[in-house]
């Protein structure tokens, strides 16, 4: 069992491409056989270890602090609140900084789904000295997904944000985070920023110790319709085989 405990999930997005298929809702919440995406989400990773979950949450916050509370099948739920739409950036900021120690912290998606070995994801991180590790997954999309470079040794030598050719290695949402890396950047809790556009390119730029970790289980990001609808298949499948 991995030593990593604590995970950080941005979900306080305003899920503007999924508002018509799901209106009112957060995309976190939105249903997928019966069950809000979330609780698909922490289900896997409570199975990986993980015992206590930041969710940074903005808009209909309610939705999510009302079916959630301060609990899940034994687990600690906190909440990181954007009084004001902070983008993914500043939402990382304002919940890292609730992170009660100095230990690596996972970093979700709330919108993604995708099968990582918490294990193996954190014995590569702890290997490589790293000081944030991406899980990457291949695709064939293009256009959709950040596209990473990596090294034989699995450090990231470039990111290219909206781009990635068929086939190639792409974010999946899924980090390693140690906390110092963002205590030490140029962005403050309560600042306004993108995760992937600003603050992940900049402390790239000034560190350059990320590592990517390739990764073959289920991936799924429910941001658009056509995926959402899709979630509802794979997730059952994922069920049926734990």
């Amino acid at each position: 069992m991995s030593t990593v405990t604590t995970a950080v999930i941005l979900a306080g997005g305003l899920g503007t491409r999924l508002s018509g298929t799901v209106p009112g809702l957060p995309k976190p919440m939105a249903p997928i056989n019966g069950r809000p995406f979330l609780e698909h989400q922490l289900d896997y990773w409570i199975g990986q270890g993980i015992g206590h979950f930041v969710l940074s949450v903005g808009f209909r916050r309610d939705a999510v602090i009302g079916h959630f509370g301060d609990s899940y099948k034994g687990c600690r739920i906190s909440y990181a609140i954007e009084e004001t739409p902070l983008g993914t950036g500043g939402g990382l900021l304002t919940a890292s900084a609730t992170v009660e120690d100095d230990s690596p912290f996972l970093l979700l998606n709330g919108d993604t789904y995708f099968e990582v070995d918490l294990r193996g994801l954190s014995d590569f991180h702890l290997k490589n000295d790293s000081d944030w590790t991406f899980s990457l997954f291949r695709t064939s999309e293009t256009g959709r997904y950040m596209g990473i470079d990596v090294g034989p040794d699995g450090r990231i030598l470039s990111l290219k944000s909206g781009s990635a050719e068929p086939g190639r290695l792409a974010n999946g949402g899924v980090y390693l985070v140690e906390p110092d890396v963002l205590n030490n950047c140029q962005w403050q809790p309560g600042d306004k920023a993108s995760l992937e556009d600003e603050i992940i390119p900049s402390i790239f730029a000034s560190v350059n110790r990320f590592f990517g970790y390739e990764c073959n289980g289920k991936f799924i990001d429910i941001g658009v319709p056509d995926d959402y609808f899709r979630a509802s298949g794979m997730l059952t499948t994922v069920l049926s085989s734990t």
